[in-house]
């Protein structure tokens, strides 16, 4: 009996982006990277929230909007108690927000991103003859990583190979999308990926 076998990684960022930017201090581009500390200040029943980011080098700062002119009440009061006491968790989840980059118009030093490659599943059903595995790559956070790269790391082969193979349709691309990417291979090609984990 053929069977197709799906296996699921997803790409999961070790720590918080690196913002690349002029520094006034410094003089010319740094990195900034995350404090893990916030800024909260009221205004009446309003509130700024920022995360605050620092100079590498000579720790001027430079704080990322989170919220700007909100009501206390609008944002939830366990958070809130977190930005006053700087949870560390709740300040790496903010840093690793794309979203919030872009609204701070932040550039990220993509160069700069530290992830592994975490399986998620694995499930085999039978199938059409011919078996086939296929693999997906879920990108959460959207990160700029090359495709033939991500293949590449998953399948322990070298971006030249993956490339090569691309070309010859011995590893058919599925879907490519921001937040994820599928591709599929014979197994008697790439047994490595069958027990990867």
């Amino acid at each position: 009996m053929s069977y197709l076998r799906k296996i699921e990684y997803e790409i999961v960022l070790k720590d918080s982006f690196w913002i690349i930017r002029n520094c006034p201090k410094c003089g010319r581009k740094t990195h900034y990277i995350n404090t893990k500390m916030f800024r909260v200040n009221a205004n009446g029943n309003k509130l700024d929230i920022w995360l605050i980011y620092q100079c590498l080098e000579c720790k001027h700062t430079l704080n990322l909007a989170i919220y700007e002119r909100r009501k206390v009440s609008s944002i939830p009061k366990e958070e809130y108690q977190c930005f006053l006491d700087n949870d560390e968790q709740l300040a790496e989840t903010y840093g690793k927000n794309m979203q919030l980059f872009r609204t701070n118009k932040a550039d990220i030093d993509f160069d700069k991103l530290h992830y592994d490659f975490v399986k998620l599943h694995e499930t085999v059903e039978s199938s059409e003859p011919g078996e086939r595995i296929v693999i997906t790559i879920k990108n959460p956070h959207q990160l700029k990583i090359p495709l033939e790269k991500q293949i590449a790391m998953i399948l322990g082969l070298s971006r030249t190979q993956v490339k090569s193979l691309l070309e010859k349709e011995e590893i058919e691309l599925q879907r490519e999308l921001p937040q994820a990417v599928s591709f599929s291979i014979s197994p008697c090609l790439f047994p490595m990926a069958i027990g990867r984990s």
